[in-house]
């Protein structure tokens, strides 16, 4: 059983998204399934970029220039109303 302080963040993780309108918990995981991979994707382009700083070249880079606002690095620090307001001026949809 989960106790203790761990117990707290998920219940606030959990808490959050109940409060966002998403109360199915397919979909709760479905999201930070969604979370945690672009999380990933972004430390592997990290990691690609301070590579490239030593050696001049970027293997096939994940988020190409015109990409950029995408990356987790910049997500986790933008508001909800800012990340609403940007995907629906990009035309991304939104969870229902």
């Amino acid at each position: 059983m989960i106790t203790g302080e761990l117990r707290s963040k998920i219940d606030r993780v959990w808490d959050a998204f109940w409060s966002g309108g998403i109360s199915n918990p397919l979909e709760v995981i479905e999201q930070i399934t969604y979370l945690l991979f672009i999380r990933r994707l972004d430390e592997l382009q990290t990691l690609a970029e301070k590579k490239a700083r030593r050696t001049g070249i970027i293997d096939s880079p994940v988020f190409l220039p015109e990409k950029q606002h995408l990356r987790w690095s910049r997500l986790k620090n933008q508001s909800a109303e800012d990340n609403v307001r940007h995907r629906r001026r990009r035309g991304v949809p939104l969870p229902a």
